[in-house]
């Protein structure tokens, strides 16, 4: 009888035995959050493959060095689970720096930075500048293929002058006022992203669009990270804030909203201030064939990553009615 060893593994040397990496024989517990997370993960990479999602990217994230390494550590990850991401970015507060640095004086009606022909050649270097090439390289760093653009790129936001008005109280009479070079989104050409879409790229787009005579449109970042969605029929719009979402009268954080519910809270008052246009955002994509709008704390390290790949998200999630 042959009593030579059969075993398919060779036997270890004198020295492959020194130098040998043991593991505890228990498994760490980490380990094990880490195998259930990636587990809880997979459903949703397969429910959103070949999917669009539109991030609009701001206020605090934007600002902190860390988060926005993680910004684009999550935005790098959507897309190598077959997720395509558009990233749309604002920038008022280094808007404001510049114009500071510069002595250019500005004023805000409504929230919205009035812009006369000065200053919107700050806002277009300063936006499709200074700030978009600094998110292209950090998505870059983080292992993706990140391309910076404005509205001005392949015909991308078409634009007119945004008109607001305002009712004086006292003689109840309705003025109208020049917010400058304000704008509004007249129509989305998405043939770029959808060429975008097929391939390993990562858009970055500034919200500067562009008028029928060439004039440039500085626009709100919430409204063209909308509209780009509502152009696509995106699966999700996620807007990053610096609050946890939307809040209920007790002040505690509301996970899902339909649209009734939503425009009864604003009506209530229950929503209130700056959320409001945001929320009016999400419901006009929404009514736009967008399946889902989140606000998002982008405070909240990884917050994209938690709101797409577990079960009970990490902020308030508009829908339609049911």
């Amino acid at each position: 009888m042959n009593s030579k060893n059969n075993s398919s593994r060779s036997p270890l040397s004198k020295n492959e035995s020194e130098t040998m990496k043991t593991k505890p024989l228990e498994t760490p517990e980490a380990w094990l959050k880490t195998a259930a997370t990636l587990s809880e993960a997979l459903p949703y990479m397969r429910k959103f493959a070949n999917e669009t999602f539109v991030v609009k990217y701001g206020g605090h994230a934007m600002g902190d060095a860390s988060l926005a390494r993680k910004f684009a550590e999550d935005i790098v990850m959507l897309k190598q689970v077959g997720i395509n991401p558009i990233v749309v970015h604002g920038g008022g507060p280094q808007i404001g720096k510049m114009l500071d640095r510069l002595k250019i004086q500005s004023s805000f009606v409504d929230g919205l930075r009035v812009t006369d022909s000065a200053t919107v050649e700050i806002v277009e270097m300063v936006l499709s500048g200074s700030i978009n090439k600094q998110i292209v390289s950090e998505i870059n760093a983080a292992g993706g293929i990140a391309v910076g653009l404005s509205g001005k790129d392949g015909h991308l936001i078409e634009a007119r002058k945004l008109r607001r008005s305002v009712r004086d109280p006292d003689s109840n009479i309705e003025k109208i006022l020049d917010l400058g070079f304000v704008g509004e989104p007249v129509r989305i050409d998405p043939t770029l992203l959808q060429e975008f879409a097929e391939s390993d790229i990562i858009p970055v787009i500034a919200p500067i669009g562009i008028g029928a005579n060439g004039e440039t449109y500085n626009i709100n970042a919430d409204t063209v990270a909308g509209a780009i969605a509502a152009a696509l029929a995106a699966a999700k719009l996620m807007i990053l804030t610096d609050v946890a979402g939307v809040l209920n009268k007790n002040k505690e954080l509301v996970s899902s909203l339909t649209i009734r519910e939503a425009q009864k809270m604003v009506k209530d008052g229950v929503i209130s201030g700056g959320m409001i246009p945001k929320i009016e955002t999400c419901m006009h994509a929404i009514e736009n064939d967008v399946e889902a709008a989140h606000i998002l704390d982008g405070r909240l390290p990884h917050v994209l990553l938690l709101e797409t790949f577990t079960k009970y998200g990490a902020g308030t999630m508009i829908h339609k009615d049911e």
